[in-house]
């Protein structure tokens, strides 16, 4: 099993580009089920997520073929296979995304109730209940999700759940309803840019959509959609992640096709806390999902108070890498997890690398301290995982990180980008050493 050795202390100086948005480009990709025309996407991450997708569409009838240029060419060969099978789609969450689409263009979808990371309950309720608003009839049966409907039909939905609205349900119901006859009006949408991202493409199709990015989405049905070519918006967490270990390094690093528009919120924590996040031509873009920035740090870092929320506010998936900076604060931080209240089992890890950190509930004290030290540690899931290789990068010794195979899903060759940087990190296998 693979680890991250990381020796510790090393300024991270240089640059890297942002790749394509793994949280985009899993639905983006599960669109391709909704027409027999050829889809293609730009600027698709080589991560395990994505195989697992590709290798999931596959079996229902999508080939999926690679090109040179980061593209990813997916073409519905044979419409008829309507089973996500448990051995796939336990593997990740977001093959969720197969259900809407499969029911609105063939009929009927039988889809194993999904796996993913291990971050607390996740239920997709809200998922199924949008769909039998649109006119399925819904069933589970032997641990799948079985839905039928002859058309679906346009209808009014609300989305709202009780740590707010759902971004694989609003992607699942807006892909949907595109098929469906007649208007269909989300409410309490999901506003996130990945969500932005789908419509962008489902419109590209031929799809009719109007307020994606807002609470409230419109879409007319259609009787058939087509091909499209269509680029992915920057990883916002991966964005986040790179940002966040510059300034827990107090490095100085530029990114590019950085996805400003994306971060304000963390941007704001960041600058209170002391991380500097500048244009490189010193003025915005007029592009805000594709900007090119310099991060750098104070010396002293200041401590902040943290909640996530959805989109706009502070997203849970770079929750564990503030908090990771945070431990090396001049004071106490309070982080409230609003998304997810049980993300927290990189505590007890930041624990065992000196951190000083008290969890109640939904939310987690951060004393500050002067120094981490390097231990041994379990990633428990993908962005824990980050907030734990983040930790290492600034800890005094070796830090061995356990169970990297949860960032494979989400970062693409995370040791060679932190190398390029200057880190001190290898890719090891546990077994051999």
């Amino acid at each position: 099993m693979d680890a991250f050795e990381i020796r510790g202390g090393k300024r991270l100086r240089g640059t890297v580009r942002i790749n394509g948005a793994k949280n985009a480009a899993l639905p983006l990709m599960a669109a391709a089920i909704l027409t027999d025309q050829p889809v293609v996407l730009g600027d698709v991450p080589e991560l395990s997520d994505i195989r697992n997708m590709a290798r999931l569409l596959k079996v229902m009838g999508i080939d999926a073929k690679r090109n040179e240029s980061r593209g990813l060419r997916l073409h519905a060969e044979d419409a008829s296979p309507c089973e996500a099978p448990y051995d796939i789609v336990r593997t990740m969450r977001a093959s969720i995304c197969v259900l809407g689409p499969t029911l609105a263009r063939r009929g009927r979808a039988r889809v194993s109730m999904p796996g993913g990371c291990n971050i607390g309950d996740r239920p997709v309720d809200l998922h199924l209940r949008g769909l039998a608003a649109l006119g399925a009839q819904i069933e589970l049966e032997a641990g799948y999700i079985v839905a039928t409907a002859k058309r679906l039909k346009g209808a009014r939905i609300f989305l709202g759940g009780p740590n707010g609205s759902t971004v694989l349900g609003t992607c699942n119901i807006m892909s949907a309803a595109t098929l469906a006859e007649g208007e269909t009006i989300i409410e309490s949408a999901a506003c996130e840019p990945e969500v932005v991202d789908l419509a962008n493409l489902l419109i590209r199709m031929g799809a009719h959509i109007e307020g994606a990015g807002g609470p409230r989405i419109r879409i007319e049905g259609v009787d058939a959609l087509g091909g499209a070519e269509h680029a992915l918006i920057p990883d916002r967490i991966e964005a986040g992640t790179y940002l966040i270990a510059a300034g827990i390094t107090n490095g100085e690093v530029t990114l590019e096709n950085f996805p400003l528009d994306g971060l304000t919120a963390v941007l704001d924590r960041l600058d209170e806390v002391g991380v500097r996040v500048e244009p490189v031509d010193g003025k915005p873009p007029a592009d805000g999902m594709h900007a090119s920035v310099r991060v750098a740090s104070d010396r002293r870092l200041q401590p902040v108070q943290v909640v996530t929320q959805p989109f706009p506010g502070f997203p849970t998936d770079l929750q564990a890498q503030i908090m990771a900076l945070l431990c090396l604060a001049d004071g106490n931080s309070i982080i409230i997890e609003k998304i997810y209240p049980d993300r927290f089992l990189h505590v007890a890890e930041l624990l065992r690398m000196g951190a000083r950190c008290i969890r109640n509930g939904p939310t987690v004290l951060v004393s500050g301290v002067s120094q981490l030290e390097g231990a041994p540690v379990m990633a428990s899931d993908l962005r824990a995982s980050a907030g734990l290789v983040l930790a290492g990068l600034a800890a005094r010794g070796t830090t061995i990180v356990n169970r990297v195979y949860h960032l494979d899903r989400g970062y693409e060759t995370m040791e060679r980008t932190l190398q390029q940087l200057g880190a001190d990190i290898q890719r090891i296998d546990v077994q051999a050493t």
